[in-house]
């Protein structure tokens, strides 16, 4: 029998049951690439002068290519910023040395060796100046202080309802911001003390800003300001009080721009890293919080200590120094995630400072000043009853709700230091009706006594200008952190002291 299935038998020769030629996988437009290949031959190759006509053509020739060009021109890059900063520093320096030049020799040779002289002075200065700023060269500021005259005392530069709380100063010397016990930021000039107010937003903007609702029995923000601290370009200023947010105030505009939420306790103290854009926030709750303004962004929390947090201070490095009602002084290295302790024996520690890298100087509440080294966890040197009660504080009325004894007690509390940056000079501040300035030895020699500056009050905050040649305290008629002690004799304000220099 014939086979029908022609799958089996096959048809005629070439051809299928259906008449199509016979299956080929090279014939197969799945196997095949001449889809691709087609594209690729379609596509056509431009040449440099169709890519000049058309520019001609569509932007109507190459000015305003050019143009276009400028206008796409990549804005300056923070390398190139910083490049061009430093070349305008170098030649303010050089045009500054050739004016104090008295020579006037007019031969060639002679210039030539003053400028590579102008050149070399040049140098050194920066050299100095970055090791100045580094902490690693300590100035010799103390004993070029001269003995500041009765007559020209601590002058009232800029008035407070309240006592005021915290003082900062610009990093040119230039400006100054105060902050008081009822919530007022003024933004003062140095020179002639004329002040500009901070306006509070609304509590729709601030929640905007990012505030919380307040905890507890408080119906709405609390304006009191407990701390304040500017950056170091002089953009940002930061505050802190009983509201327990870090709130970010604009400099040019005195606005606010941003309220940082997190901590469970007052904002007692507030500080900046130099040359940075990190603000570390010190708390009731007993941590320390930092924070990056520029990204408006939390970074991490610090903790340690076991009581109130405050002061905290900080330098160029990543080293917050703090003190707490728990009787200790730690010195947090956020890059290595450890710590410092350094303890007090028998009282408790209120307000240090950084003087450089390697010492730092602390406040007491039983009158004391102390300097510590990084080497040793006691004092180097102690100055006992540094600030001892005086008969104009007596004559001052100076009450703590008609118990006078307490109120004696606070007034000998050293409430604030202070160090001018870089140098062997400092100042302590208490409510005894005077500020001391003090030459710190090198080599944890010791402390020395230079001279006793009349100020009736208690002074809360104090702040050296970079270059010495001024000091700036904030006085009230009750401590910062409290209403122990009161002084009705003394001016809420900011006071400022100008210092000769020799």
């Amino acid at each position: 029998m014939k086979n029908r299935n022609p799958r089996k038998t096959g048809g005629p020769p070439g051809k299928n049951k259906r008449g199509s030629s016979k299956f080929s996988m090279n014939r197969d437009p799945f196997f095949s690439n001449s889809k691709r290949r087609k594209k690729v031959e379609d596509e056509d190759i431009e040449s440099e002068e169709e890519e000049d006509l058309d520019g001609g053509m569509f932007n109507g020739g190459g000015e305003s290519g050019e143009e276009e060009e400028e206008e796409l021109a990549p804005e300056e890059t923070a390398d190139e910023k910083r490049q061009r900063i430093a070349k305008e520093l170098v030649e303010k320096l050089r045009a500054r040395e050739k004016e104090l030049e008295d020579e006037e020799d007019e031969e060639g040779e002679r210039e030539f060796e003053k400028e590579g002289e102008r050149d070399s002075f040049v140098a050194k200065k920066l050299m100095q100046q970055q090791l100045e700023d580094s902490g690693r060269l300590r100035r010799a500021i103390a004993s070029r202080v001269q003995k500041p005259e009765s007559v020209h005392g601590f002058e009232v530069l800029v008035k407070h309802r309240q006592s005021v709380t915290g003082v900062c100063l610009s990093d040119d010397d230039s400006k100054g911001f105060s902050a008081s016990k009822d919530g007022m930021i003024l933004h003062w000039d140095v020179d002639s003390g004329k002040a500009e107010k901070y306006k509070w937003p609304n509590e729709e903007i601030l929640r905007s800003h990012g505030t919380k609702n307040p905890e507890g029995r408080v119906t709405k923000h609390s304006r009191n300001v407990l701390a304040l601290a500017v950056s170091t370009d002089g953009r940002y200023l930061a505050s802190g009080g009983l509201d327990r947010h870090v709130h970010l105030w604009d400099t040019r505009t005195r606005e606010h721009i941003q309220a940082f939420p997190g901590h469970k306790g007052p904002v007692s103290c507030l500080t900046f890293r130099q040359g940075s854009s990190e603000l570390f926030s010190g708390s009731f709750d007993r941590s320390i919080k930092i924070w990056n303004v520029e990204d408006r962004a939390y970074m991490n929390t610090l903790f340690g200590h076991q009581s109130e947090v405050l002061t905290i201070d900080c330098l160029w490095q990543e080293r917050v120094l703090a003190v707490a009602r728990d009787r200790s002084m730690q010195l947090f290295k956020v890059h290595d995630e450890s710590r410092l302790i350094f303890r007090s024996s028998t009282s408790s520690l209120e307000c240090c400072c950084f003087i450089d890298n390697s010492e730092f100087l602390s406040g007491s509440d039983d009158g004391n000043i102390a300097l510590w080294g990084i080497q040793k966890k006691k004092p180097v040197y102690i100055v006992k009853n540094a600030h001892a009660l005086s008969t104009d504080v007596n004559s001052g009325e100076l009450k703590d709700n008609g118990r006078n004894y307490n109120g004696h007690i606070a007034a000998s509390w050293v409430s604030s230091v202070g160090a001018c940056r870089g140098s062997d000079l400092a100042a302590s501040g208490a409510g005894n009706g005077s500020v001391h300035l003090w030459a710190i030895e090198g080599a944890g020699k010791g402390i020395r006594p230079l001279y006793d500056l009349p100020l009736i009050g208690f002074v809360n905050s104090l702040a050296f200008a970079k270059s010495g040649k001024f000091l700036v305290a904030g006085v009230g008629q009750e401590p910062r952190l409290g209403r122990w002690g009161h002084n009705s004799a003394a001016r809420n304000g900011v006071a400022i002291q100008r210092l000769k220099l020799l």
